[in-house]
């Protein structure tokens, strides 16, 4: 199965130190998890593409390169054409549900983006430069602590959040600013992998798994 990228701009990635291994110093996933993983997107979705694919392996902590060997793997579940990987079996209401609610995700995240490309624009007009997507976020845990973090690498599928703690392996909800209006997204976010960045600062990796109401 080959296929090339769609041509849309990949997200900015941030250098690494050498600590940035999950745990131990292995990868939180194996190329496997990651193609039953990128099967379930499709399944939610409709279809993937190979930026969804790189996307996941990045998230996962692993090389990009290697995408064209997540969607072999995944060959057998998958359907390529016109640059599009469908999945083959059918959509249970579960994935239904799923499908249901990455749509609503995407869709806040693009209201968040509109927001912030314009306050960056007023800003440019205002002789201040234009800044990447880091703001403030608040960040609650399943054990009702509440933390200040900063975001970064903003998509429709996950986020990267920085600052002093690390949430590896948590279900955390998260607090985004909309534009310079005091409104906030809330998203749930499942943390995949935690990358110590200097000492008692890390950098956690996650994937959307909810909206708020």
């Amino acid at each position: 199965m080959n296929g090339a990228g769609n041509g849309v701009q990949s997200p900015i990635r941030y250098r690494k130190s050498a600590f940035c291994n999950v745990g131990v110093g292995m990868p939180s996933s194996t190329l496997p998890e990651v193609a039953a993983a990128v099967v379930r997107q499709a399944q939610r979705q409709g279809y993937v593409v190979p930026k969804d694919i790189r996307t996941a392996l990045r998230l996962a902590e692993l090389s990009e390169e290697d995408w064209k060997r997540v969607a072999n793997i995944a060959k057998d579940r998958l359907h390529y054409r016109q640059g599009r990987y469908y999945p083959l079996t059918a959509v249970s209401p579960r994935l239904q549900r799923e499908k249901e609610q990455q749509q609503r995700i995407e869709k806040i995240i693009r209201k968040l983006l509109k927001a912030h490309r314009a306050a960056s624009k007023r800003q440019e007009r205002r002789g201040t430069p234009r800044v990447d997507f880091i703001q403030p976020v608040t960040v609650s845990t399943e054990d009702g602590k509440e933390f200040k973090l900063l975001s970064r690498d903003l998509s429709n599928t996950g986020i990267r959040l920085l600052g002093t703690k690390g949430l590896l392996g948590q279900k955390v909800q998260i607090a985004l600013p909309l534009g310079e209006s005091q409104l906030q997204c809330k998203m749930t976010v499942r943390i995949l992998w935690t990358c110590a960045v200097a000492d008692d600062l890390f950098e956690n990796g996650g994937v959307f798994v909810e909206a708020a109401e």
